[in-house]
Protein backbone atom coordinates (compact mmCIF):
# COMPACT_ATOMS: atom_id res chain seq x y z
CA UNK A 1 0.00 0.00 0.00
CA UNK A 2 2.88 2.36 0.79
CA UNK A 3 4.52 1.77 -2.59
CA UNK A 4 1.25 2.53 -4.36
CA UNK A 5 0.86 5.78 -2.45
CA UNK A 6 4.47 6.75 -3.18
CA UNK A 7 3.97 5.94 -6.88
CA UNK A 8 0.80 8.04 -7.05
CA UNK A 9 2.48 11.00 -5.33
CA UNK A 10 5.56 10.75 -7.57
CA UNK A 11 3.36 10.44 -10.66
CA UNK A 12 1.34 13.53 -9.75
CA UNK A 13 4.48 15.58 -9.02
CA UNK A 14 6.12 14.43 -12.26
CA UNK A 15 3.07 15.04 -14.45
CA UNK A 16 2.14 18.42 -12.97
CA UNK A 17 5.68 19.75 -13.25
CA UNK A 18 5.98 18.34 -16.81
CA UNK A 19 2.82 20.21 -17.79
CA UNK A 20 4.33 23.40 -16.34
CA UNK A 21 7.51 22.77 -18.37
CA UNK A 22 5.52 22.58 -21.58
CA UNK A 23 2.80 25.17 -20.90
CA UNK A 24 4.70 27.96 -19.14
CA UNK A 25 5.18 31.26 -20.98
CA UNK A 26 8.35 32.00 -18.98
CA UNK A 27 11.38 30.02 -20.16
CA UNK A 28 13.14 30.25 -16.77
CA UNK A 29 10.06 28.86 -15.03
CA UNK A 30 9.97 26.04 -17.59
CA UNK A 31 13.60 25.18 -16.90
CA UNK A 32 13.10 25.27 -13.14
CA UNK A 33 9.99 23.08 -13.43
CA UNK A 34 12.14 20.49 -15.15
CA UNK A 35 13.87 19.76 -11.82
CA UNK A 36 10.84 18.24 -10.00
CA UNK A 37 9.98 16.34 -13.18
CA UNK A 38 13.39 14.68 -13.23
CA UNK A 39 13.39 14.12 -9.47
CA UNK A 40 9.98 12.42 -9.74
CA UNK A 41 11.40 10.08 -12.36
CA UNK A 42 14.32 9.35 -10.03
CA UNK A 43 11.79 8.49 -7.32
CA UNK A 44 10.11 6.00 -9.66
CA UNK A 45 13.53 4.44 -10.29
CA UNK A 46 13.94 4.05 -6.53
CA UNK A 47 10.55 2.33 -6.35
CA UNK A 48 11.80 -0.04 -9.05
CA UNK A 49 14.87 -0.76 -6.90
CA UNK A 50 17.25 0.81 -9.42
CA UNK A 51 19.11 3.01 -6.95
CA UNK A 52 22.14 3.50 -9.18
CA UNK A 53 20.03 4.76 -12.09
CA UNK A 54 18.16 7.05 -9.68
CA UNK A 55 21.44 8.47 -8.42
CA UNK A 56 22.65 9.09 -11.96
CA UNK A 57 19.28 10.70 -12.78
CA UNK A 58 19.67 13.12 -9.88
CA UNK A 59 23.35 13.90 -10.45
CA UNK A 60 23.42 14.21 -14.22
CA UNK A 61 19.94 15.26 -15.29
CA UNK A 62 18.38 17.05 -12.32
CA UNK A 63 21.73 18.56 -11.41
CA UNK A 64 24.16 19.11 -14.25
CA UNK A 65 21.89 19.25 -17.30
CA UNK A 66 19.36 21.55 -15.63
CA UNK A 67 22.14 23.90 -14.49
CA UNK A 68 23.53 23.85 -18.04
CA UNK A 69 20.11 24.75 -19.46
CA UNK A 70 19.74 27.60 -16.95
CA UNK A 71 23.22 28.92 -17.85
CA UNK A 72 22.29 28.90 -21.54
CA UNK A 73 19.05 30.73 -20.81
CA UNK A 74 20.77 33.33 -18.66
CA UNK A 75 23.58 33.88 -21.19
CA UNK A 76 21.15 34.58 -24.01
CA UNK A 77 18.68 37.39 -24.37
CA UNK A 78 15.81 35.26 -23.07
CA UNK A 79 17.21 35.33 -19.54
CA UNK A 80 16.65 39.05 -19.11
CA UNK A 81 13.17 38.57 -17.77
CA UNK A 82 11.54 40.34 -20.72
CA UNK A 83 8.42 38.62 -21.93
CA UNK A 84 8.54 37.32 -25.46
CA UNK A 85 5.41 36.35 -27.30
CA UNK A 86 5.72 32.70 -28.07
CA UNK A 87 3.42 31.44 -30.78
CA UNK A 88 2.98 27.77 -31.42
CA UNK A 89 1.41 27.25 -34.81
CA UNK A 90 1.55 23.47 -34.52
CA UNK A 91 -1.01 22.97 -31.73
CA UNK A 92 -3.58 21.15 -33.87
CA UNK A 93 -1.15 18.78 -35.62
CA UNK A 94 0.60 18.14 -32.30
CA UNK A 95 -2.68 17.34 -30.56
CA UNK A 96 -3.70 14.98 -33.36
CA UNK A 97 -0.29 13.24 -33.25
CA UNK A 98 -0.51 12.82 -29.48
CA UNK A 99 -4.04 11.42 -29.71
CA UNK A 100 -3.04 8.92 -32.40
CA UNK A 101 0.05 7.87 -30.46
CA UNK A 102 -1.95 7.48 -27.23
CA UNK A 103 -4.58 5.36 -29.01
CA UNK A 104 -1.87 3.20 -30.58
CA UNK A 105 -0.07 2.70 -27.26
CA UNK A 106 -3.33 1.81 -25.46
CA UNK A 107 -4.25 -0.65 -28.21
CA UNK A 108 -0.88 -2.35 -27.91
CA UNK A 109 -1.00 -2.31 -24.11
CA UNK A 110 -4.47 -3.79 -23.82
CA UNK A 111 -4.02 -6.15 -26.78
CA UNK A 112 -0.84 -7.79 -25.50
CA UNK A 113 -0.93 -10.92 -23.37
CA UNK A 114 1.58 -9.92 -20.70
CA UNK A 115 3.33 -12.81 -18.94
CA UNK A 116 2.60 -13.03 -15.24
CA UNK A 117 5.44 -15.31 -14.23
CA UNK A 118 7.65 -13.95 -11.49
CA UNK A 119 11.27 -13.60 -12.42
CA UNK A 120 14.42 -12.71 -10.60
CA UNK A 121 16.16 -9.41 -11.04
CA UNK A 122 19.92 -9.26 -11.42
CA UNK A 123 21.66 -7.93 -8.34
CA UNK A 124 23.34 -4.83 -9.70
CA UNK A 125 24.56 -2.55 -6.97
CA UNK A 126 26.51 0.67 -7.07
CA UNK A 127 29.55 -1.26 -5.83
CA UNK A 128 29.42 -3.85 -8.62
CA UNK A 129 28.86 -1.18 -11.28
CA UNK A 130 31.74 0.93 -9.90
CA UNK A 131 34.02 -2.09 -9.83
CA UNK A 132 33.13 -2.86 -13.46
CA UNK A 133 33.82 0.76 -14.44
CA UNK A 134 37.25 0.70 -12.86
CA UNK A 135 38.31 -2.78 -14.05
CA UNK A 136 37.02 -4.18 -17.34
CA UNK A 137 35.36 -0.97 -18.63
CA UNK A 138 38.10 1.49 -17.67
CA UNK A 139 38.95 2.30 -21.30
CA UNK A 140 35.34 3.29 -22.08
CA UNK A 141 35.24 5.39 -18.92
CA UNK A 142 38.47 7.24 -19.83
CA UNK A 143 37.46 7.79 -23.47
CA UNK A 144 34.10 9.19 -22.38
CA UNK A 145 35.81 11.56 -19.97
CA UNK A 146 38.20 12.67 -22.73
CA UNK A 147 35.35 13.29 -25.20
CA UNK A 148 33.51 15.40 -22.62
CA UNK A 149 36.67 17.41 -21.92
CA UNK A 150 37.22 18.06 -25.65
CA UNK A 151 33.56 19.11 -26.04
CA UNK A 152 33.91 21.54 -23.14
CA UNK A 153 37.09 23.02 -24.61
CA UNK A 154 35.38 23.33 -28.01
CA UNK A 155 32.43 25.14 -26.44
CA UNK A 156 34.82 27.61 -24.79
CA UNK A 157 36.61 28.27 -28.11
CA UNK A 158 33.32 28.80 -29.94
CA UNK A 159 32.04 31.14 -27.22
CA UNK A 160 35.26 33.19 -27.39
CA UNK A 161 35.02 33.66 -31.17
CA UNK A 162 31.53 35.18 -31.02
CA UNK A 163 32.72 38.19 -29.05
Amino acid sequence: MGQLAAFIILSVVTLVSAVVVVASQNIVRSALSLIPTLLGIAGVYILLQAEYVAGIQVLIYAGAITVLILFVIMLTEHGTGARFRQVNEQVLPGTIAVAVLAALLMAVFFGTAWPRAAGTLPQYTATSIGTTFLTSAILVFIVTSFVLLVALMGAIVIARRER
